[in-house]
């Protein structure tokens, strides 16, 4: 099923990309990321309402450092939108999106160094295609 959810993950990434280039061309990058994200909070408490993610929820059911690394992943996401919004306030759509995609390359050197994941031959040759193709769609 996971598969599923990534593919759908990435098809809706793909359309934030095309409606978000869209909607930049005459507003603040900044100022649409923070309304975008205001956007999202409010969907996201609605979701979570109805799929009663909020029932026997207090601000104890997580631990200080639960607390603290998801804090860090929101400040993470939040800076990865500031700074994809800046690239695509100017930048082509397709090759913003491709190097921002280069997240993936990042996340395999990352998650075998803090989180022992394999880091066989494999995911090198996939890291280097990933980066070529990335490559290759934003150099003219």
């Amino acid at each position: 099923m996971w598969l599923l959810y990534a593919f759908i993950s990435a098809l809706m990434a793909a359309l934030v990309a095309i409606f978000a280039k869209l909607g930049l061309k005459d507003i603040d990058s900044t100022l649409a990321t923070t309304v975008r994200a205001i956007i999202m909070a409010g969907f996201l408490v609605v979701v979570s309402f109805f799929l009663k993610k909020f029932d026997g929820f207090s601000l104890a059911s997580f631990s200080s450092r639960e607390w603290l690394l998801i804090a860090l992943a929101g400040v993470a996401g939040a800076l990865s939108w500031l700074f994809y919004f800046f690239a695509l306030k100017t930048g082509l759509a397709t090759g913003v999106v491709a190097i921002d995609r280069l997240s993936i390359v990042f996340v395999v050197i990352l998650a075998a160094l803090f989180l022992g994941e394999g880091f066989g031959w494999k995911a090198v040759i996939g890291a280097l295609f990933m980066t070529a193709g990335a490559l290759l769609i934003t150099l003219k």
